[in-house]
């Protein structure tokens, strides 16, 4: 993804009880109900990460490159488990969503639906990666706000390939505490250098030039 927009959306107060039969619905509903009327142009996608909706377009052709080859050689690893590579998929934990480049969950997803069936719940997913995008605003949701997010719901394994830290940096993060929003566990590799997975279905999977090359 590239440049992205914030789309803040709260509930409006006007200072008057609700209207009999009504209940004043929580900025989380607010925002899930606004997310799920959407009809956004093609090209586009939206995701609720803590309090936004944020509208980002697709990646650029580095960004596609790059998850391809990814999304090819888990495949090839996960091939002989119970487990699969998923790109662009709706991720949904507690009225939030996210689209993760690419994340690994069972290969039946039925076995993982979301409460109204708009995606896979995020407490069955194993792993998500991100390929960092130019710009601030993208750097700072991949780096910062989708930790937190991802550490909140427990999802054991972030990864980010990001070739905007210093000369290109894989990010493996395992070992999240919900409370604290955060992964305790950082381990920082810089291109030119094998990154491998500790743990889980993709364990001992490495990430190298093969994946992250110009």
């Amino acid at each position: 993804m590239t440049a992205l927009a914030h789309e803040p959306c709260s509930a409006v107060d006007d200072g008057l009880p609700p209207a009999a039969g009504q209940e004043a619905m929580s900025l989380d509903e607010v925002l899930w109900q606004a997310w799920k009327a959407m009809e956004l142009p093609e090209g586009y996608r939206a995701e609720i990460i803590e309090e936004y909706i944020e509208v980002s377009p697709t990646g650029r052709r580095r960004h596609t490159v790059i998850i391809n080859r990814l999304r090819r050689a888990l495949e090839a690893h996960l091939a002989d488990g119970d487990h699969a590579a998923y790109q662009d998929g709706n991720l949904i934990h507690r009225r939030k969503v996210w689209i993760p480049d690419l994340f690994i969950a069972p290969e039946d997803l039925d076995e993982i639906p979301d409460e109204e069936d708009l995606g896979v719940d995020a407490s069955g997913v194993q792993a998500v990666f991100e390929v960092v995008s130019p710009g601030r605003e993208a750097q700072s949701r991949d780096r910062e706000r989708k930790r937190r997010a991802y550490a909140r719901a427990g999802i054991p394994l972030y990864v980010l390939i990001d070739d905007f830290d210093g000369d290109g940096t894989v990010v493996v993060l395992t070992n999240p505490n919900p409370k604290k929003a955060d992964y305790a566990d950082e381990h920082r590799v810089p291109y030119g250098t094998d990154a491998a997975i500790p743990d889980g279905p993709a364990k001992g999977f490495v990430i190298g030039d093969a994946i992250v090359s110009l």
